[in-house]
């Protein structure tokens, strides 16, 4: 008995440190802003000597006109190949030169670009993102524009037309959002609007967007922010300010029906899409339905795993998650069916799962379950300079705010088992989503019909 007495001791202990350190999660920073319009975030780290320079530009697929689409991704791409004081290649070669890595991504509504090295190199990273920043425009070329439009295009052959269930999303889109939303077309564009885009165009693009003003600056980790301040201006004040920048409105919409859709394709198993819409990242309703996901198919003991795959061994897998964005969101339920299996079968459970949502909160176990998994994933990211640099870049994105990380952590802590049912009957209406079956070429009788 003392044992357990002890372990209980022990426990509670832990859970007493957990809970003071829940009230003190924070990512303290400073924020400023250059006479250009940059904006730059601090956050001094001095864990280990180690930092992140992490610039999002705020333009995304959604800031692209029709017929040219893509854009913002092959950006992505021309931002590596050089810029007026970089020749093509040495942005990874001085990197790598002194232990650090890079990379950068594309999303609807924002690109990012960043660099992780040793603290002593600070001025390296500052100096790269500032040249291609400020002096891209000298080094791209017709020839450099059309190179990496090749390379894009056979990243799109790759990722979606040559890739088994590649086209779902895209289907999905153009058949969720309407033709004047802006998140009608995938990230990666069109084949044709990458193959008509002009190298005017490109320039055109880059004017428009990737100036200071529609650019933030996060540094995170072990720095002196007032010496950092001090590098940043040296590298970036010279760049000429952009002009203002729009953002993208999308239109009021909502799926008035349930839309069925059918694509063959060079696959061995059938495979279900259900697409919802569901709220913007942040707004009220998106924490609800992030911990609904999480209840229905996170996990080996979540509802529509313990179903689909276990008990009824129907299914391969299974996945749900709500993604937020700026103009909206989506709810999405994917799942796998096991040969011979139709999607029907799959779909009348999923949809069976769902409604006892509807009607019947979720226990209080499993809430907390999901709760304590979110608690413990963001726990996680406060180790990483990389980690906190994207939350300070994504809450003074999407919220307004960068020290919204209390906020983002209330905001689950605070949810009732009733506020998971009662968003679950307002966007998981059966009657109003997208339907897609992806079957094998010529079973076509394994599709939701």
């Amino acid at each position: 008995m003392k044992s357990f007495f002890s372990l209980l001791f022990l426990l509670l202990v832990t859970i007493s440190g957990i809970r003071a350190q829940e009230k003190a999660l924070s990512i303290p920073h400073t924020v400023h802003t250059l006479d250009n319009g940059l904006t730059v975030i601090l956050h001094e780290d001095h864990t280990v000597p180690m930092v992140t320079v992490n610039v999002w530009y705020h333009v995304g697929s959604s800031y692209e006109k029709p017929k040219r689409t893509g854009f913002a991704h092959l950006f992505e791409h021309i931002m590596f190949e050089g810029s007026g004081n970089v020749k093509e290649g040495d942005f990874d070669n001085l990197l790598e030169a002194v232990g650090g890595n890079n990379n950068g991504s594309t999303t609807q509504d924002r690109t990012n670009y960043y660099e992780t090295l040793p603290a002593n190199a600070l001025d390296l990273a500052l100096f790269l993102e500032s040249d291609r920043m400020g002096y891209l425009l000298e080094a791209m070329s017709p020839g450099k524009v059309d190179g990496q439009r090749d390379v894009v295009k056979n990243e799109r052959r790759q990722s979606y037309e040559n890739r088994p269930y590649g086209m779902a999303f895209q289907t999905i889109l153009e058949n969720f959002y309407p033709k004047d939303h802006p998140y009608n077309w995938p990230v990666i564009g069109y084949m044709d609007d990458l193959t008509a885009a002009s190298y005017e165009d490109v320039v055109e693009f880059f004017k428009k967007y990737y100036a200071p003003n529609n650019a933030v600056l996060v540094i995170a980790g072990d720095i002196e922010p007032a010496k950092a301040l001090e590098k940043v201006k040296y590298w970036f004040n010279e760049i000429p300010q952009g002009e203002a920048v729009i953002r993208p409105t999308a239109p009021v919409f909502g799926l008035l029906d349930e839309k069925k859709l059918t694509i063959e394709d060079n696959v061995q198993l059938p495979r279900l899409y259900l697409a919802y819409q569901s709220p913007a990242r942040y707004a009220p309703g998106d924490a609800e339905m992030d911990v609904a996901a999480d209840v229905l198919a996170n996990g080996k003991n979540s509802r529509l795993y313990k179903r689909l795959v276990y008990e009824l061994q129907i299914a391969q897998n299974v996945s749900v998650y709500q993604d937020g964005s700026a103009l909206g969101g989506m709810f999405m339920v994917v799942a796998t069916a096991r040969p011979g299996i139709k999607l029907a079968q799959l779909q009348a459970v999923i949809d069976e799962e769902i409604g006892k949502l509807t009607t019947t909160a979720p226990t209080e176990r499993e809430v907390q379950r999901v709760i304590h998994q979110n608690e413990s994933n963001i726990l996680r990211q406060m180790e990483s300079p990389m980690a906190k640099a994207e939350m300070l870049q994504s809450y003074y994105r999407f919220a307004g705010n960068p020290d919204w990380l209390n906020e983002d952590f209330s905001r689950y802590k605070a949810l009732q088992p009733s506020d998971i049912s009662a968003s679950v009957r307002q966007y998981l209406n059966p009657k109003k989503r997208v339907v897609l079956s992806v079957v094998p070429k010529g079973k076509t009788d394994l599709a939701i019909q």
